[in-house]
């Protein structure tokens, strides 16, 4: 494997041909990416209260645009369902859409700036342990969110990924009950024939077996679901799907070409100077930033090459996303796992299943809308279980379990709090626990003292900083009086300013104890990004 990894550098042209062997298998990668993103990008449109065909120009823009700049294989970016909330509440608040695609403008803008100040590498500050628990996260929450489409219960927007949802008032466990309770005959068929279908390609295809390594098993799936639905609506008309609304996809239509551009929005420029669009652009640039990196993050670590993507790449690729599809009338874009992680079970390698995709849905939704909106959404649904079910593997949660408790309590935080909150939320709580260990870890490993007698010898192991202070206190407390210290710090690359305070007191305080202290190698070592002067030294 390690002989087939990528840099994610456009400039490394021997890698070209490798790319051009992988294009058959991105182009049919594209198609399952397709597929699932139309239901996705349309029901973002409507949870966020705007024009459905702003949620297809933002999937258009995502997949040509973004994939086109980002450095990275295999993210897929698009609307997303995290941002609903924030877009509905902005698109009130402002008073009018047009005001709103100003706000996605300059917050692309504000992406540009965060990627040139380089401020991408925070996202690599997220534990493997949360980048994990969020991947699984989404994986069960895609299952949970996904079994009442199937049943053919569409009242919530297909996307959301709150446990508490926008479009019914339901949550994820009530809205299954209440699925079951009125599910659909005709749509929990395809969807069980279409998740059979799925499950044996799956296994099929890691078999070898040409065929099914060439026909992408979601396509077969919405053949298959048509098909169906036409059958069981001409044998039995008062089970006919197609006679209830919200039950299949539903892009909007165009007569010609010129409706077809008329349906393109412009932001309103008048508006440039009200505080609500700067503060929405700050908080849409913020949180689709967020976002993305975390996406990012969990897509290199479901790549089968584990190429390494530039961050702040990334944020230059999302900011003229988000400038392209304000201009044009589309929602905020980011970088989404769903799409991702579909992107890559489908056997994608390289950027052009990202860039394809893209044109999949400019090309589609101006000449075959009407066709694809025979699409049933049971039949979408169980692709995207089968999704959801890769990402929340058993294999996943017994690996993290055996890995001890500094790895397996911010994973299952970050789980459950995604299952029962939100992607932020999650993530953010993970990353807080995680914190917590690490701070932990950091305050029993930096400072040990040994002692033979009355001879102390005090090691700082590493960097010592003011989380280091309350172990530095309580260990110079111990010290007796009359003895002699060395407090040796070789070892430690960085001493902040409180340590270094600290030890200088202690100094003064030895000499009323008699309590003779002697410094090696320690000096306020400074972090030199921080400090322009360079590192700036006291030797006592």
């Amino acid at each position: 494997m390690s002989s087939q990894r990528f840099q994610s550098d456009p400039g490394q042209h021997h890698h070209l041909p490798r790319m051009r062997e992988f294009v058959s298998n991105d182009l049919m990668a594209a198609v399952v990416v397709f597929l699932v993103a139309i239901p996705l990008c349309l029901g973002i449109a409507l949870a966020s209260g705007a024009p459905l065909f702003s949620g297809v120009i933002a999937g258009i823009i995502g997949g040509i645009v973004v994939g086109w700049v980002s450095g990275s294989h295999v993210s897929v970016s698009g609307p997303a369902a995290g941002l609903t909330v924030i877009c509905a509440d902005a698109i009130r608040d402002i008073g009018s859409f047009e005001g709103f695609l100003l706000a996605v403008v300059l917050a692309g803008m504000i992406q540009l700036l965060f990627g040139w100040f380089r401020l991408g590498i925070l996202g690599e500050y997220c534990p493997n342990a949360v980048i994990k628990g969020m991947l699984s996260g989404i994986g069960a929450v895609i299952i949970l969110k996904q079994i009442p489409h199937a049943l053919g219960k569409n009242s919530d927007f297909v996307g959301d990924e709150g446990f508490w949802q926008v479009g019914d008032g339901e949550n994820s466990l009530s809205g299954i009950l209440r699925a079951i309770y009125t599910f659909h005959p005709t749509a929990t068929l395809i969807a069980l024939v279409s998740l059979t279908l799925l499950c044996i390609w799956d296994v099929q295809s890691k078999k070898g077996k040409t065929f099914f390594l060439k026909v992408p098993g979601s396509l077969v799936v919405v053949i298959v679901g048509i098909a169906l639905d036409f059958l069981i609506g001409a044998m039995f008309p008062s089970y006919d799907l197609r006679n209830v609304p919200d039950h299949h996809v539903s892009l909007p239509l165009f007569g010609s070409v010129t409706d077809f551009l008329h349906g393109f929005t412009f932001p309103d420029m008048g508006k440039l100077s009200e505080p609500k669009v700067l503060f929405t652009a700050v908080v849409i640039a913020i949180v689709a930033s967020i976002e993305s990196l975390l996406s990012l993050e969990a897509a290199d670590k479901l790549d089968p090459y584990r190429r390494i993507t530039s961050t702040n790449r990334e944020l230059k690729a999302q900011g003229l996303g988000n400038i392209c599809s304000g201009l044009l009338g589309g929602l905020p874009v980011t970088a989404v796992i769903v799409r991702s992680s579909t992107n890559i079970y489908a056997g994608a390698k390289t950027k052009v299943s990202a860039i394809a995709h893209g044109i999949y849905l400019l090309v589609c939704a101006l000449l075959i809308p009407s066709i694809l909106n025979l699409i049933p959404l049971s039949c979408l649904a169980a692709v995207l279980i089968l999704v959801g079910y890769k990402l929340v593997s058993p294999k996943i949660l017994k690996e993290m379990y055996h890995s001890g408790p500094d790895q397996f309590l911010p994973f299952m935080l970050t789980f459950l709090a995604i299952l029962f909150t939100d992607l932020l939320t999650g993530v953010l709580l993970g990353l807080a626990l995680g914190l917590l260990f690490v701070l932990k870890t950091n305050h029993h490993d930096a400072i040990s003292v040994v002692n033979d007698k009355d001879e102390y010898l005090m090691r700082l192991n590493k960097d010592v900083s003011f989380v280091n202070k309350a172990e530095l206190k309580k260990e110079l407390r111990q010290i007796p009086d009359g003895a002699t210290l060395l407090i040796d710090g070789t070892k430690a690359m960085f001493i902040d300013k409180d340590v270094y305070d600290l030890l200088n007191d202690f100094q003064e305080q030895a000499q009323h104890r008699d309590i003779k202290v002697e410094l090696k190698n320690v000096q306020r070592k400074s972090l030199g990004f921080l400090n322009p002067m360079g590192n700036r030294t006291g030797k006592t």
